[in-house]
């Protein structure tokens, strides 16, 4: 995969880096989909394939030459005890190798590989990459400003689209939702809400779907792990919505004492 030109903003020289090595990733998932799957069981039930792990061993190899000495916090690390922990205080890397697993067992597609950069308990960099329905989104929130891009599975960025989210409405929201994991909490914001369409789908696409401007809220409830978020809430910060907790305050990173648990957010367009 090409290289992003050096006369490209720093943002986005590192977005395309980024991006290269979600491609990288997501070429080996779809191979070892192909070649057929044998599905094994973590400690707290959850599938795991040889597609993570291979994505996983992949993604660090990348991320530690695209961003040396930066720490990487990743879903089968952590799972097997073998988790960093840098604190909230710098700057580290949330992956996970391979989201939406049941979407990848499954027939749907919808599963994505994510890589959020956070700083300061900020996260600035996103790359959501959903390889078997052909869709990389690419957010970054930097001194001056912030840009977020479709790019299909394109790696070089001269040729990625602009996104933006779009103002939400009072009324006729557009929603999106877990497909496999719905939850009450989920169910009765919802419910509170005039919603016109509901879109379901799986793993982090539905961040994607936030910062394009195709849908106005994703409420999540149900508990989670920051590498499940963080990817997308950069993208989605990027593009001018937030994601925070269901109260309204900031979602924490890097909280080693929480096994890295998010229990509940709502990622939203751009205030109207």
């Amino acid at each position: 995969m090409s290289s992003a030109p050096s006369s490209l903003p720093s943002h986005v020289q590192l977005l395309a880096a980024l991006a290269g090595a979600a491609l990288k990733a997501g070429e080996v998932i779809l191979r070892i989909r192909a070649e057929g799957l044998d599905v094994a069981r973590k400690s707290d039930e959850s599938p795991v394939t040889a597609a993570d792990l291979a994505s996983e061993e992949l993604l660090r190899g990348e991320l530690a030459r695209i961003l040396p000495g930066i720490p990487v916090i990743a879903e089968e690390a952590v799972a097997q005890g073998k988790g960093e922990a840098p604190g909230t205080a710098g700057s580290f890397l949330l992956v996970d190798p391979l989201d939406g697993t049941r979407e990848f067992i499954g027939a749907s597609g919808e599963f994505t590989v994510n890589i959020g950069l956070v700083e300061q308990g900020v996260p600035v960099f996103g790359i959501v990459l959903a390889p078997a329905v052909g869709r990389l989104y690419a957010g970054a929130t930097f001194a001056g400003g912030a840009a977020a891009f479709l790019a299909g599975l394109e790696p070089n960025p001269n040729f990625w689209a602009p996104i933006h989210c779009r103002p939400v409405p009072a009324r006729g929201i557009v929603a999106v939702a877990s497909r496999s994991h719905p939850d009450p909490g989920t169910e009765a914001i919802l419910a509170g809400l005039d919603v016109a369409e509901r879109i379901s789908c799986g793993s982090a696409l539905k961040f994607g779907l936030v910062a394009e401007g195709r849908a106005d809220i994703y409420p999540r409830l149900g508990t989670v792990c920051e590498w499940d978020v963080a990817a997308g809430h950069a993208l989605v910060r990027a593009a001018g919505g937030s994601v925070r907790r269901p109260d309204g305050s900031a979602l924490p990173y890097g909280c080693t004492d929480a096994d890295y648990r998010v229990h509940g957010f709502i990622a939203r367009g751009a205030e109207a």
